[in-house]
């Protein structure tokens, strides 16, 4: 099948970072955006606090997060961006960010052209040292689509998918460490054990299954694709893959249209890029798209008054969920 002239070529990663190594971790990148650039793609994809690893950072006190941490300016993120222009492609990559004396769980996405654009997780919980940021990450790009980025549990909350479409985003980058976590829902999420990962080599089939099933790509076929189809929206969803201190991250690496089909992916649990061309001539008349003309807002205003339930995103992923009657809003 030819790709539509009005597309752009889009990459999306799944690695397992070096824990606390930049040096080592921005050699992967390097490598692989090359062999991306080299296979014609525009922006690629790589995961969550990729520079630095990311769940053995919650063992760590707050003076070593302080240690690792880098500036939006700093070296890490201004050798991706020398990159992304020596490439001429753009280039995402997730760091834990210093601004004066507070810590984010941040992405930088950085353009050919010198651009860097850089979210803030929304929702961070991985650390009391590590804040959430406050706003939505929304930015035109060289290729003709506006894109947004949303960091892992960001993506979670419907509200910010759609705010994100309806601040103009086009395609959606969400970076993920995800997979194989330990949940309180009875059909949520399990840890993977390690042996699977030990024993990948010997039974390979025991770990494609696992990674497959519904601990990573069965729990994302819950609620991934609808944020695609609902919202219109193409999704990068880049993720870790391999031991992340002590859970396994399951990859699933994958790119959707805005009707919410995966149009590639890749179920091998190995270091992978997946590669697609996202054709913007299916936007206009993507379901999502069109359920956003027919939105009444008037009717809306529940949505951002407190419930009184609200928790911080520490404790919020841990709690149970309340009967659903006391969501009820006095006088809605």
């Amino acid at each position: 099948m030819v790709p539509s002239v009005n597309a752009i070529r889009a990459a999306v990663v799944q690695f397992e970072p070096v824990p606390d190594d930049i040096g080592a971790n921005l050699g992967i990148i390097r490598t692989l955006s090359g062999q991306a650039a080299a296979d014609g793609v525009q922006l690629i994809s790589f995961p969550e606090m990729c520079l630095l690893g990311y769940w053995h950072l919650t063992r760590q006190p707050a003076s070593r997060l302080r240690e690792l941490a880098q500036r939006q300016d700093g070296p890490a993120v201004a050798e991706v961006r020398q990159l992304a222009m020596e490439l001429g492609l753009g280039i995402g990559v997730g760091f834990l960010e210093a601004a004066g004396d507070t810590l984010y769980n941040s992405y930088a996405v950085c353009l050919p052209d010198g651009e860097v654009h850089v979210h803030r997780k929304l929702h961070a919980f991985e650390h009391e040292a590590i804040s959430s940021g406050d706003s939505y990450t929304v930015f035109d790009t060289p290729w003709g689509a506006r894109m947004g980025i949303l960091i892992c549990w960001d993506n979670n909350l419907v509200e910010n998918v759609r705010a994100v479409a309806l601040l103009g985003a086009t395609v959606l980058i969400a970076p993920h460490q995800t997979g194989g976590t330990k949940s309180m829902s009875p059909h949520g999420m399990r840890p993977l054990p390690r042996t699977l990962w030990d024993n990948r080599h010997d039974d390979p089939e025991a770990l494609l299954a696992a990674v497959n099933g519904p601990s990573g790509r069965g729990w994302l076929m819950r609620w991934l694709p609808s944020r695609a189809h609902d919202n219109g929206i193409f999704v990068l969803f880049s993720n870790g893959i391999g031991p992340d201190d002590d859970e396994i991250r399951t990859g699933n690496a994958m790119i959707l249209d805005p009707y919410g089909r995966i149009i590639a992916e890749t179920p091998v649990p190995d270091t992978a890029v997946v590669t697609a061309d996202l054709d913007l001539d299916l936007l206009p008349l993507a379901t999502g798209r069109r359920w956003l003309l027919g939105r009444r807002p008037e009717l809306y205003s529940i949505l951002t008054q407190p419930s009184g339930l609200e928790r911080d995103p520490r404790t919020a992923r841990h709690s149970a969920s309340p009967v659903p009657d006391s969501f009820r809003v006095k006088d809605a």
